[in-house]
């Protein structure tokens, strides 16, 4: 491993750690609902990388959950400083991992992940989704365990992300799904069902 590529992780390794689990955990309990990293500072060498994304990898992943990266994080530096202060292995086939780091360009199409099974459900892998913001696509509903009534989310993704995911859960079996964009952070459970809202007329 090259040294020189290692950047800081948490100012409080225990205390931030367990801030951002906390925020994960909360973030898949009441899905559609924005929280912000307050411990997470990306390193500014770790280009392409949001702080909230640098937050999640070092709360998450340890020796025993096998990481894919996209191509735009499959970088050295990203690959060293995951590997130091995560321990996590990095693999090469969707099927093996446990977590996959993606961005926008991977969301055409879902297919190799684990969806675990019937007995083991909890063994799929999860998606940690980069995007330029949480805001600005078209409206959806979600309703679901967690929610009340429903949650209005306007995520910047295509149809074609949410025939991905509907192909790809088939409860107790799927995908669970933090999407994350500058420090921010939104959960989407397998569990959550996902409508388009009627465009309202003008």
């Amino acid at each position: 491993m090259n040294a020189a590529l290692l950047q800081p992780a948490f100012a409080d390794p225990v205390l931030d750690a367990q801030r951002s689990f906390r925020a994960a955990l909360k973030a898949l309990a009441g899905p559609g609902v924005i929280h912000t990293l307050q411990a997470a500072q990306r390193p500014p060498a770790l280009t392409g990388l949001d702080s909230a994304t640098h937050a999640l990898c070092l709360a998450l992943l340890d020796i025993d959950t096998a990481l894919w990266l996209a191509p735009a994080f499959d970088t050295p530096a990203i690959r060293a400083n995951l590997a130091f202060h995560c321990g996590c292995p990095i693999v090469t086939e969707r099927r093996h991992a446990r977590f996959a780091l993606l961005d926008e360009s991977q969301l055409q199409d879902l297919s190799g992940f684990d969806l675990g099974n019937d007995r083991y459900p909890d063994q799929s892998c999860t998606l940690l989704i980069q995007l330029p913001s949480l805001g600005g696509g078209s409206s959806m509903s979600w309703q679901g365990p967690g929610i009340e009534s429903e949650n209005k989310v306007a995520l910047p993704l295509s149809e074609t992300f949410w025939n991905q995911r509907e192909q790809h859960n088939d409860f107790p079996r799927g995908l669970d799904v933090f999407f994350v964009a500058d420090s921010d952070l939104l959960g989407l459970p397998r569990s959550t069902r996902v409508t388009q809202l009627a465009q309202e007329r003008a």
